[in-house]
């Protein structure tokens, strides 16, 4: 786990050195969001005119991503996805097993994974740092998702008969235009969130040990001058 970002500045110090506890440490977040991803899909609206509803999960795609950084943040969004096509109800509305995993969203999902490493990977840069910044990293994010989303759905156009999408219906009513607000919404309020918890972690940065404070070669002789 990459030192930069906050689940690595959050993780207990006694920790830092041995290796085993911080393998189970990035585990249990590992799997802690998959979790969290798989209960806000179950804040699904369904939509009559496409087979993608409005659901919480790239919020919590984002945050994964930022919080635990590229590889563990790709890792919990891959794990989402095993257990979701391993037949449990984690997807969005409940849904699970193989035809789901590759259906109609399947591009969506392999999104979710491939955002979770770039917007780790910007947090590992610090980008999640300050509001400006952290937008941009989720835009990215977002952006990631809605092409391979996108796509997703061209291919299970191509490959299901009797549907007949052009790239713009796609585009437009189908796979992104009705979830541009929503997104921004979630975008904005995770941008606010990771400088917001940046600074109430800030305090428990790792303090420099005594033997790393260089003194001064002209700091005065505390003894009195009589003594000289």
């Amino acid at each position: 786990m990459h030192s930069a970002t906050i689940a690595a500045s959050v993780m207990p110090r006694r920790w830092a050195g041995d290796r085993a506890a911080r393998t189970v440490y990035v585990l249990a977040l590992v799997t802690g969001f998959a979790l969290l991803t798989a209960l806000f899909a179950q804040i699904s609206i369904p939509l009559w005119f496409t087979p993608v509803p409005i659901t919480g999960q790239t919020f919590a795609v984002l945050l994964s991503g930022a919080a635990l950084g590229s590889r563990a943040g790709a890792g919990s969004q891959a794990l989402y996805w095993v257990m979701g096509a391993a037949g449990l109800p984690f997807y969005a509305g409940g849904e699970g097993g193989w035809s789901a995993a590759t259906g109609a969203t399947a591009g969506y999902l392999l999104g979710f994974i491939v955002a979770g490493y770039a917007v780790g990977y910007l947090a590992e840069q610090r980008q999640d740092r300050r509001f400006s910044t952290s937008v941009g990293a989720f835009l990215t994010g977002t952006f990631i998702i809605y092409v391979l989303g996108v796509a997703g759905l061209m291919l299970f156009d191509l490959r299901t008969p009797g549907i007949s999408w052009s790239f713009t219906e796609v585009v437009t009513t189908i796979g992104v235009g009705p979830f541009l607000i929503g997104d921004a919404i979630k975008l904005l309020l995770a941008a606010g969130l990771l400088p917001a918890l940046w600074k109430l972690i800030g305090p428990r940065a790792p303090k420099r040990p005594a033997s790393a404070i260089a003194v001064p070669a002209n700091r005065p002789r505390r003894y009195p001058k009589w003594r000289e």
